[in-house]
């Protein structure tokens, strides 16, 4: 039976956990209670849990160290059950995306995000799935940064919770059908449209 880590990315402490870079970690936690696998255990810096879904093995994993290091979590994950990369989803805040986008890929550079900077140098490949949230750009001249660990706007939530169900649905259809029929199904979609 085939198993798959689906790893989402973010920064642990609480007054980061509803910030835009954590869209990682939500649809993580979202595909935790969706799939009735907690977040229970911990092992190479990282929260996790493991189950069955539609009758593959999956790894739900957030890394325990601040996004930057995130590859220092998840390459001991992949070597530990020895995957080939296409097992390996990372899912990722995306600021060249708006709010509403979901875009698949299944492979690809950083597109400097940090994060995925760090897991690829860690892995020494970037030949992995990933699934980017859009969570779109600061307005006028607002640092990026700042902009990424600022929580979601009450009308941006609104827009979240739609964005993390069909996020989660996007996810399932990699497992079941593979990365390029998820690919077809859920890139470039605006929620509402």
């Amino acid at each position: 039976m085939k198993r798959y880590l689906i790893v989402g990315l973010g920064n642990p402490g609480k007054e980061y956990e509803r910030s835009r870079h954590n869209v990682g970690f939500m649809l993580v936690d979202y595909l935790s209670k969706r799939w009735g696998i907690p977040l229970s255990r911990a092992r190479f810096h990282t929260a996790f849990g493991v189950g069955k879904v539609y009758g593959k093995r999956v790894v739900l994993i957030k890394p325990q160290v601040f996004m930057n290091n995130s590859g220092i979590s998840v390459a001991p994950f992949a070597r530990f059950y020895k995957l080939p990369l296409n097992q390996l989803l990372i899912i990722h805040d995306d600021v060249d995306l708006e709010l509403g986008i979901i875009r698949l890929r299944a492979a690809g550079s950083s597109a400097g995000h940090h994060g995925m900077e760090s897991i690829i140098e860690e892995l020494r490949g970037n030949g992995f799935p990933r699934l980017r949230i859009g969570i779109g750009r600061p307005t006028g001249k607002r640092d990026v940064t700042d902009y990424v660990l600022e929580e979601f706007k009450s009308l941006e939530s609104q827009v979240l919770e739609n964005v993390l169900d069909r996020a989660s649905k996007s996810v399932e259809s990699y497992l079941i059908d593979g990365i390029e029929m998820a690919m077809s199904r859920f890139n470039g979609h605006m929620i509402g449209e």
